[in-house]
């Protein structure tokens, strides 16, 4: 199944299911996602009939360039980093202090918005180091205080593609500080598609998405790193979250940017990253950061093509208000 959130004058958008083409969709009774996260075994017998209707035909038109991101907004956003190879090569270009990563690295970021796949990158400056970070992600009904990651599977409804911005001149600093990212980590963006894990057949295995995530920038191929190499597995940050707290519907947990060991081969997610490739190289990082104008494209697609969740793309402009 797959949803998405259409623009309503409402915070949360209206939801709606989407055909396997994503060219269509059908209204159901859950106005919108939170509410049919947390009625989710309640409005099955609805899903199922607008699945069959979508199969037959029926919906309206959709465009996806029109859609907000699946949640607008989320009781909680926990992001990891989940790809050894990402932390590896930071540290090292770096001279960062090993962090350990037993158990997962995780903190909890801004959620009271996510930005629309199409919309606008809104900045004071650019002179903040602004980064994208490419993603994969779940969201959970609700989750139990204490749950294991076998019976965490279960808990995960959809998943996402998430664009992960950051802000790099604030990074190192507030880490130092110790006490959490603040001005490092704004609105993280949502491809406009999410969909059940039974959509991505035999690409999602052990609690991870194994997918290529195709990003450029200003339309030049940037990277296309596969999520298969997630050192643990959703099912596994989501035990670690919940090991002293349940996790209410609609908790969105991020992968962490997406990393290969191949990485001169698959590239990056990021532009932090490709600078620690240069650095190890060269002694020199010379990819300059994002600016003023400039495009950025996430997609992960299957193996036939199929542009599962549909797409981010957005622009860099400044703050005129």
């Amino acid at each position: 199944m797959r949803f998405a959130t259409l623009r309503s004058g409402t915070p949360d958008g209206q939801l709606v299911m989407v055909s396997r083409d994503n060219m269509r969709f059908l209204s159901g009774s859950a106005a919108t996602l939170q509410e049919l996260l947390e009625r989710w075994d309640e409005e099955s017998a609805d899903v199922a009939t607008q699945a069959h209707r979508l199969e037959r035909g029926d919906g309206e038109p959709l465009d996806l360039a029109l859609c907000l991101a699946p949640l607008p907004r989320a009781w909680q956003w926990l992001d990891a980093s989940a790809f050894i190879t990402h932390g590896r090569l930071i540290t090292e270009a770096f001279k960062l202090e090993p962090v350990v990563t037993d158990p997962p690295l995780m903190y909890q970021g801004l959620s009271h918005r996510f930005l629309a796949p199409r919309e606008d990158v809104v900045l004071r400056t650019q002179d903040y180091g602004l980064d994208f970070e490419g993603e994969f992600g779940v969201i959970t009904d609700a989750v139990p205080m204490g749950v294991s990651a076998q019976d965490a599977l279960a808990h995960i409804k959809l998943v996402v593609v998430i664009n992960d911005w950051s802000q790099r001149a604030f990074t190192v600093s507030e880490m130092k500080r110790g006490f959490g990212w603040l001005h490092a980590k704004p609105a993280s963006s949502i491809a406009p598609v999410c969909v059940t894990p039974d959509e991505l057949g035999a690409a999602w295995k052990d609690g991870r998405v194994c997918l290529p995530l195709h990003i450029t920038w200003n339309g030049e191929p940037f990277g296309r790193p596969n999520g298969s190499e997630m050192d643990v597995g959703f099912h596994d940050l989501i035990a670690y979250a919940a090991q002293t707290r349940d996790l209410p519907a609609g908790t969105i947990i991020g992968s962490g940017t997406v990393s290969n060991a191949d990485y001169a081969e698959c590239g990056s997610a990021c532009i932090a990253e490709r600078r620690a490739i240069e650095a190890i190289a060269t002694g020199q990082a010379v990819t300059p950061f994002l600016a003023f104008g400039d495009v950025v494209r996430l997609e992960a697609r299957s193996d036939s093509g199929d542009a599962l969740f549909g797409c981010i793309e957005q622009r860099v402009v400044p703050f005129s208000g």
